[in-house]
Parts: structure tokens; sequence; C-alpha cells
């Protein structure tokens, strides 16, 4: 008896106690865990502003977190556990690094990223191999060759994954740069990976881990050769037909079936970690497999968007823990210059020879330096592979943990300059970027305007004449109007261009077509030879399939350099006055050319304006309103109102929304961030120029509304029933304001904007006609480069 207690009694409460403590345990390392993963992304997102890829706060945050003593203390009892997680982890993740690689590069005629990124790496590993045994980064003399090279193949390789979603996320993954960058870090990774899987036969790990003094055995060395070489073989012609297989009786559309996906990830496990029955590791057998592995096939996308998932959500947070474990900086020998100076070289070292080496490979291409010289800056990114291998050398006791720690840091700096670098590569792409400038209130508004005047039918003419009228301004301003048929491209139109000789010019003989173009034609000649001095009139066709015909039109609009597109409104004013279900081919052309046209867009909802009587004859003026609440859109609309403002028979009103500054409500629970003030500014700056040239001057009359709520912004507009023939708005103007917030909840048509949906709606007047302004979207919105844009 112990305590008076029967040993019976005593061997039950043990074992409670035991599972006890075991679960609070678990509990403790999983809130450690969760406080990783809230640390991690909140560390993420302080550096969102600095455009810092995630692995960077992963490793300031995984350092930190790992030297707190309690986590230490906590991390000691599961240290197995943990290092088992993280092999586990490493696994997958060159598994996935693998099936993203193609190993057929190596055998076909090099293109331009191979060729950089082989140069790249010949030159790192050269001066890398001939300047590290000066530094003395490993102190066993006798495996200091082999150490010497594993260490040049790592500084020579550029972590593909860390890069490639770094310069997507600064947004030049589809310019000639970007890819070449994406294109050459895959291939550098590629050859190094398969450097350090080779290297492995010759020189194991465990070998030199734990029996330095032992010499390798020439017989199992070829045995490992053996054993991977048929492992590679047979995953390489075994793969390609179960994957193909899967992907038979598995078609797009349909759920994988169970079996065959348990089959075939199976395969994958079983080939990975066939490599432990000969002491092969199987990290690198897994990086292998994954070679051989087709890229295509519903089996192979599935696994390698799992892994991916799985990594940067659970993985990620685990494995930078460990490592800040690993990385002990009570052992860190801060005061040492050797310290510093191993870290500087490692910098200098992987920096110098990428940069030479792209250097040499751009002067064989044709390269400009400054751009070799970024493109070697960029591959010098390292990632959570170099991590892992400088704790594992850590722990092999290859090195001193001073050392280790080094290499980690010098990991986390490499990442820290690509922002700057795409920064810098963004500047000189626009500098050699053409300069034509395609929004209104960018142009001279003395120079010629060239408008694109989109018509569905005849149905559209008179509307567009009085807009074209009002647009021209004054009688001396030169304006270039190109009116374009937007013509459905149906299966009898085909037939008879498919039997035309001169399809390429788009000559079309179907006898309504014509009757319709003709109609159109003869209705704008007669508007030019009476009233239309200072018009050019062009006539234009978009004769394609609805899918087809937005590109047809943003094509059209910069080839001929319009600033600013025309498109009717897909539904039209039936006899009641009322609007009818309309064309959903049209509204689908409409939401995709303002999506994607390289200038300015306005939709024009007729309710009246075509039914007024034609502007050069009309004894009386056209009230005409256009409103401003804020916003690049609205900016625009305002540049185009200045513009109308000019017509001798227009009466322009400009109606300035502001919130109402009296009412508490309108302030309460409001972030304004940097981005909004500084367009507010810019509002402010547009307005009071725009009010200093028209407004002073008394030509335009001007109202200031103060609103409280998207509520009073309402009633304000339906107060316009009846007094303006068309109001110009901008789509987004006031997206971020409180005087429309709400209003999206109840939009019939969002490609009109809050203002515009609500002046379009069904329940609003039947004689006011509303023209919808957005400015030219910038493509990918980098500093006014498209998203493919050349450099190089």
């Amino acid at each position: 008896m112990a305590f008076g207690l029967p040993m019976e009694t005593m061997e039950p409460t043990l074992c409670g106690d035991k599972l006890g403590n075991l679960i609070f345990e678990v509990a403790k390392n999983f809130f450690v865990y969760l406080g990783m993963v809230i640390l991690c992304n909140g560390f993420h997102f302080l550096l969102k502003p600095y455009k810092q890829p995630r692995i960077t706060s992963d490793i300031i945050v995984g350092l930190i977190v790992g030297n707190i003593g309690f986590v230490r203390g906590l991390y000691e009892k599961f240290n197995l556990t943990f290092g088992f997680i993280i092999d586990f982890g490493m696994t997958c993740y060159m598994f996935a690094l693998g099936t993203e690689m193609d190993p057929h590069v190596l055998f076909i005629k090099p293109n331009r990223h191979t060729k950089v990124a082989i140069m790249g790496v010949l030159c790192t590993f050269i001066i890398s191999a001939l300047t590290t045994t000066v530094f003395h980064f490993f102190p066993d003399e006798n495996k200091l060759i082999h150490f010497t090279i594993a260490l040049a193949t790592m500084i020579s390789s550029t972590d593909s994954p860390v890069l490639t979603r770094l310069l997507t996320q600064l947004k030049i993954g589809k310019s000639d740069i970007g890819k070449l960058v994406i294109g050459a870090a895959m291939h550098s990774d590629f050859v190094c990976c398969l450097i350090l899987s080779i290297g492995y036969i010759i020189m194991p790990l465990p070998v030199f881990c734990h029996r330095l003094e032992d010499s390798i055995i020439p017989i199992k060395t070829l045995a490992m050769a053996g054993a991977v070489l048929l492992q590679v073989l047979f995953t390489a012609m075994l793969s390609p037909m179960l994957m193909k297989w899967v992907s038979t009786e598995n078609p797009e559309g349909r759920p994988l079936k169970g079996p065959h996906l348990v089959l075939s990830i199976a395969f994958m496990i079983l080939m990975s970690a066939f490599s432990c029955m000969y002491y092969y590791t199987p990290i690198l057998s897994a990086f292998l497999v994954g070679l051989c592995v087709p890229r295509e096939g519903r089996v192979s996308k599935w696994v390698i968007t799992k892994i991916n998932y799985l990594l940067a959500t659970i993985f990620f947070p685990i494995f930078f823990l460990w490592m800040g474990y690993e990385a002990n900086f009570r052992n860190f020998e801060v005061h040492d210059f050797n310290t510093w100076a191993r870290l500087v070289m490692l910098l200098v070292l992987a920096v110098a020879g990428k940069v030479s080496g792209t250097v040499i490979s751009g002067a064989m291409l044709g390269f400009h330096w400054p751009e070799s010289v970024a493109i070697g800056m960029l591959l010098v990114t390292k990632g959570h592979l170099h991590i892992y291998l400088a704790i594992k050398v850590i722990n092999c006791g290859a090195t001193s943990m001073t050392t280790g720690i080094s290499m980690v840091i010098a990991t986390f700096i490499t990442t820290l300059p690509a922002s700057r670098i795409v920064a810098n590569i963004i500047r000189r792409a626009r500098k050699r970027a053409p300069t034509h400038r395609l929004a209104l209130q960018l142009l001279d508004p003395l120079s010629e305007l060239r408008l694109l005047l989109c018509v569905q039918g005849p149905q559209n003419v008179p509307a567009s004449i009085n807009l074209v009228e009002i647009t021209k301004g004054t009688a001396d301003s030169n304006i270039l109007v190109y009116v374009t048929d937007m013509i459905e491209l149906t299966d009898e139109l085909a037939e008879i261009l498919e039997k035309d000789e001169a399809v390429h010019i788009a000559t079309v003989k179907d006898k309504e077509v014509m009757e319709i173009r003709d109609q159109v034609t003869n209705s704008f000649q007669s508007y030019v030879e009476e009233n239309g001095d200072s018009i050019t009139l062009k006539r234009t066709m978009a004769l394609s399939t609805i899918t087809s015909m937005p590109q047809d039109i943003c094509i059209l609009a910069e080839d001929l350099m319009i600033a600013l597109i025309i498109l009717p409104f897909h539904r039209s004013q039936r006899e009641d006055g009322k609007l009818d279900g309309g064309n959903l081919g049209f509204r689908y052309v409409n939401r995709k050319v303002l999506r994607s046209a390289p200038c300015s867009v306005g939709i024009l909802v007729d309710r009246g304006l075509g039914t007024v009587e034609p502007l050069s004859t009309c004894k009386e003026s056209l009230n005409v309103a256009v409103i401003f609440i804020g916003g690049k859109d609205d900016r625009e609309a305002l540049a185009y109102a200045s513009r109308v403002s000019r017509h001798p028979k227009v009466k322009l009103t400009v109606i300035r929304f502001l919130e109402d500054s009296s009412v508490d409500s309108s302030t309460l629970y409001r972030i304004i961030l940097p981005e909004q003030e500084q367009e507010k500014q810019m509002d402010d700056e547009c307005f009071t120029e725009f009010y200093e040239k028209h407004v002073i001057g008394g030509r335009i009359s001007y109202m200031e509304k103060h609103l409280a709520n998207a509520a009073e912004t309402f009633s304000t507009l339906r107060s316009f029933e009846g007094l303006y023939s068309l109001v110009i708005v901008g789509r987004e103007g006031g997206m971020n304001s409180i005087l429309t917030r709400g209003m999206n909840d109840w939009q019939q048509c969002p490609e009109l904007g809050p203002i515009g949906d609500v002046l379009s709606g069904s329940d609003f007047s039947v004689t006011l006609s509303v023209l919808i302004i957005q400015q030219h979207r910038l493509k990918g919105e980098i500093d006014g480069l498209d998203d493919d844009f050349s450099v190089i």
C-alpha cells in the first residue's frame, strides 16, 4: 500500500494521470500551433504594404517564438514527433516540387530561360566552391570537399515556388521578364535538386553525421545508385499509363472515383517510400518520383493542389516553429567577427555568382544589362528547402550552430529586396512604354477626340446623333467618330461569309443586314452634311459571335487609338416608357468591354434623348446634369462634361454630393485608408480646377447637396425627375463613400454602378437618359502597364 491505498487501486489512478497529462501536453502544443498560425498571418498582414513574401514574416515569427523558453521546454517533450512531421512535410513538398517540373528540358534544345539558369548556376557554383573553403564553414577537414560542393550547390539554387508566388503577387508574372525569371528559377531549382539527388548517392548524410571516420563502401554506393535508377525507370514507365487510364475513366466535369484516386496516391507513396529499403533519403526520392509523374492529368493536378494547400495552412507554421527551436540563439556567437563575415560571404557569393551569370547570358541573348542584373538579383531568392538543409547540417554536427543560423538569416535576407527590384523593373518598363493617353481627363480639351460609337441598329441612331452633337462642344472642335455596327454572327451569316471570297474584309451580303447598315449610314451622313462641319465620320463593323464581339471592339478601339467607346444599353424603351427585358447577349458584350477596354467607356441608357428634337435645329436648350461624388470615374465624367458644356445649346448643371459633416452617424465606425485619403485629395484638386475654369465664368450652374447616407442620396436622385434630359455619372462614383453604401444590395445592373443603376431603374423617370462613364482601367493595374508588358 501507498498512502493507505491498495496497489490495485493505485495502478488505474496512475494510468489516468498519465493520460490526463498527455492530453494536457497535446492541448498545450495545439494552442502553441494556433498561436503560430495567428502570429504568422498577422505579421504577414502588417508587412503587406511592403510587398514582402509570406516566408519573410514566417521566418521572423519562427525565430522569435522558437526561442521562447516555455515553447522550447514544451518542444523537447515532443521532439521526435515534430521531427517526423517535418520530414514527412518536406517529403510532400519535394514531391509537389518535382511534379511541377519538366525533366524533358534536359533533352531538348535550350531556350532563353534555360540558358540564363544554367549560366547562373554554373558561375555561382564555381565562385562558391573556390571561395567557401577559405571561411571554414565546415570544421571537419576530411569531408571538407564534399560539404563544400553541397553548400555551393545550395548557394547556386533558387527557390522557385517562393519566387513564382512573389512575382505573381507583384503582378509581373505575365510579362516577358516575369516569365523568364520564373522559367529560369524553375530550371535552376531542377538542376540543383538533381545534383543533390545524385550527390546523396555518393555522400549519404548519415555516413557523415554518425560515422565520420568510416569510408564510403563502393559496393553500397553502386547498389544505391542501381536501386535509384531502377526506381526512376519503373516510375517513368508505369506512371504515365496509370495516370492516362485514371483520366480516361474519370472525364472532366465528374468527381474522381474513390478507388482510382486511392490507387494513384498509393502508387505515388509506394514509389517514394521504396527508397527506405536501400537507405536513400525519402525526401529526394519523392522529388525524383515527382519528376517521373506526368504533370498533366486530373490526379496530378488534384494532388498538387491538396499538397500545396496542406503545406500552406498546416505544415509551414509547424516548420518555422521547428526552425526557431533548432536555431538556438543562445549559442549564436554575436560578437565573433567570423560570424558576420560568413553571413556576408554567403550573400556576396550568391549575388555575385547569379548576377555575373545572368549578365553573361544576357549579353549573349541581347538583354539590356540593367534587366540582366535584375534577373540575377531575383534568382538569388532562397526558401524552405534551404532552411531545412541548414537545420539538418546543424543537427548533423557538420557545422556550428552559429554558421547554421547564419544560413537561415541569409535565406531571410535574400527574400527582402525582391519588391524593390520589381519596382525598378516596372519603372524602366514604363519609360519604354508608349505614352498614348487613353483617358479624357488626360487629353487636351482642344485636341481631336476619337470616338467609337457602337449601335445595335437604327433604333439607337437618334440618341447617338444627339450625343455626338453635344460631345462636339464648340463648332471649331474636331471630333472623329467611328460609327460601329454591332452585328451578331449567326449560322446563316457565317454560311454567307464562307462563300464570300472577300471574307477577310467582312463583306456582308445578307439583305437584312445591308438594309440596317444603310439606314444607319444614311442617318449619320445626313446629320454630318447638314450640321457637322467639325465632325469626321467613318464607318466600321463588329461582325462576330457574342463571345468574340467584346474582344473585336477592344481591338478596334486600340487600333484606331480611340479615347472613348460609347455602348448602347442592352435594354430599350417601350412605348409606355418602361424598359424592356433587353438582349442578354449585348449585356454580356457591355460587361466584357468595361472589363477589357483599352480606353474609357460610356454606356448610354436612352429614355428620351432619341426623341428630343435635334439640337442643331432645336431652339430650346438641353438640360444636362453631371453628378460628382468622388473617384476616378467621376473625374472622367467631369472631364467629359467640360466638353459638353461648350455646346451653345446645352445648359449644364454640376451637382456635387458631399457628406454632411454635421451628422455624427456619418463618421461612426469609419477607417480612412491612405489610398482613400489620396483619392479624396485628387477629387478636390480636380473639382477645384473644374470650378475655376467653368463655374466661376458663369457658363455652368453649380449645386451642392449635403447628404448623410444612401437613403438621402436616393431621395435626391428621385427629385431629378422632369428637371434634366440627360444625367452624366461615373460608373463607380462614390463607391467607397457612405453616400452610396448599401445601394449595391438592390442593384439590377451592376455594370452601371450604384448611381447609374438607380437613375436607370424601372421605377424611375421615363424621360431621363443616363450616360455612365468609366475611366480607362489599366490592365493589371501595374502603374500604367499591361500585365504582359515587355522590357527585355
